[in-house]
């Protein structure tokens, strides 16, 4: 399994971007897909996941509200649409993806594959 995450860039405060993560392997599906990110100096934050039938989704309390992840299985691609960005956003954005966690983790360590991030940038 391999992942590529991208979207990210510079934006202003208040602007929206949506993140893609594409999947190369098989059996998208049968795949739990998460977002994390890591802020300068910082750890490693859970944001949101995805159950591979898409029906379930779960995020941190912060981003509740203005993060939105969705994926396609047939394009293999999970997404991350973040409004209103704030510069408390700016971190390397990664996807992650499990095939044998039962729940919707929020923990780092549960998911197996990761990808390489894209950086969001966001000025004030």
């Amino acid at each position: 399994v391999q992942l590529q995450a991208s979207g990210g860039g510079l934006v202003q405060a208040g602007a929206s971007l949506r993140l893609s993560c594409t999947f190369s392997g098989r059996f998208f599906s049968n795949y739990v897909m998460g977002w994390f990110r890591q802020a300068p100096g910082k750890e490693r934050d859970f944001v949101a996941t995805i159950h591979g039938n898409g029906a379930t989704t779960r995020y941190a309390d912060s981003v509740k509200g203005r993060f939105s992840i969705s994926r396609d299985n047939g394009k293999k691609t999970v997404y991350l649409e973040i409004n209103s960005l704030e510069p408390e956003d700016t971190a390397v954005h990664y996807c992650a993806a499990d095939a044998s966690i039962v729940r919707l983790s929020d923990q780092p360590y549960e998911y197996e594959f990761w990808g390489r991030g894209t950086l969001v940038t966001v000025s004030s």
